[in-house]
């Protein structure tokens, strides 16, 4: 096969389509992306126009909250309800018909597999359908990469920058130097900050997600009124096990004494857990500051809806002189925007996916 001039790499895209129609890839003004997001809990379908977004519809799944947490079958069943209505709406909200459509992105993993099993198919059979490019996405990669979602009064960090991304099942320091070249800095070495957030809530009596409610609770409380002790890892090492452990033991002995201890403190022990946890992030963003030099902070994920984190972190910018980064809220938790925009940077790139991609549960942000 001979190398194309107008492209990086060979093309091995033939067995779909024909020469003159990749080469329009990098000619085309007017480029839709669909997105398709699937991986956990909620089934979303977005599109993005050449970088700004049209559409970003979420269904939720309220059934889990009753088991305390996501039970995968269930999850993946939803999915399959969810996901043509979904994506038709987002679709129309967009303005657009199928036909514009110029590529398909979607979720390819870290996830439950089943429910990634769920967009994945349909992503390829609308894309073979439709006859246009399937772009499969790094779950995690979205999340950092929603950054370069094109809306007006938005900031888009410049390269090389640091992504702090923390959700229900990441806790990372990412360097990130473009679009797709990633360096995990430092991550957790057991549970996530996510994790640690909603059982510390468990562990209150709160129901899940109990994350939004210690953050709602913590606005009202005193966030020194009790100690907890810091974990004591590396430098750019997270551990919230130990932190977990020691919330659970501290509750029992409390209401042992007092029955009544966790309705009477309710926000003080939830500013409390809250201002360690914000504490525990910012010191490893100062270490990671500290090393690489870089003071372009980002923030990426479900957590990074908290309110404390993004206090903590326009504070940074005053006292520390760094430029943050902070995505708006519709971004944060699992949405196909983030998705959508992924695609449209790869698309771009001529990065498309052969139809022989399957999910993968377990995927790590620099793959």
């Amino acid at each position: 096969m001979q190398r194309n001039a107008n492209f990086n790499e060979y093309l091995t895209y033939y067995e779909y389509f024909c020469i003159d129609k990749i080469q329009t890839v990098l000619s085309e003004k007017s480029i839709y992306i669909l997105g398709i997001e699937s991986s956990c809990d909620d089934t979303s379908a977005a599109v993005i126009h050449n970088g700004k977004v049209l559409s970003n519809v979420v269904a939720n799944q309220e059934v889990h909250a009753k088991y305390g947490g996501v039970v995968p079958e269930l999850a993946s069943r939803a999915h399959q309800q969810h996901i043509v209505p979904v994506v038709q709406q987002a679709i129309a909200q967009a303005g657009i018909t199928k036909s514009d459509l110029r590529g398909i992105a979607f979720t390819r993993g870290p996830g439950l597999m089943g429910s990634l099993l769920v967009g994945t198919s349909f992503a390829k059979s609308l894309a073979l359908g439709l006859n246009i490019p399937l772009l499969d996405v790094n779950h995690m990669q979205g999340h950092v990469l929603a950054h370069f979602i094109e809306e007006e009064g938005s900031k888009i960090p410049p390269f090389p920058f640091i992504c702090l991304t923390i959700s229900g099942g990441h806790t990372q320091i990412v360097k990130i130097s473009n679009h797709f070249e990633m360096e995990v800095l430092g991550e957790t070495i057991d549970d996530a900050v996510g994790e640690a957030f909603d059982k510390s809530a468990k562990i209150l009596g709160l129901p899940y997600p109990g994350g939004p409610l210690i953050d709602k609770y913590a606005k009202e409380g005193n966030p020194k009124a009790f100690a907890f002790t810091q974990p004591k890892v590396g430098d750019l090492e997270f551990s919230f096990s130990g932190l977990k452990t020691q919330i659970l033991y501290f509750v029992q002995k409390n209401v042992k004494e007092n029955p009544n201890f966790i309705e009477e403190n309710l926000v003080d022990i939830c500013a409390s857990i809250q201002h360690t946890i914000v504490e525990i992030l910012m010191k490893k963003l100062k270490n990671t500051v500290k090393q690489t030099g870089i003071k372009h902070i980002a923030i990426a994920g479900g957590v990074s809806a908290n309110s404390e984190i993004r206090k903590r972190l326009q504070l940074a910018e005053k006292h520390w002189g760094w430029t943050t980064y902070i995505p708006k809220f519709q971004y944060t938790t699992d949405n196909a925007a983030m998705i959508a925009i992924v695609g449209y940077l790869k698309y771009l790139n001529n990065d498309f996916a052969d139809f022989s991609v399957s999910a993968k549960a377990r995927l790590k942000v620099t793959e």
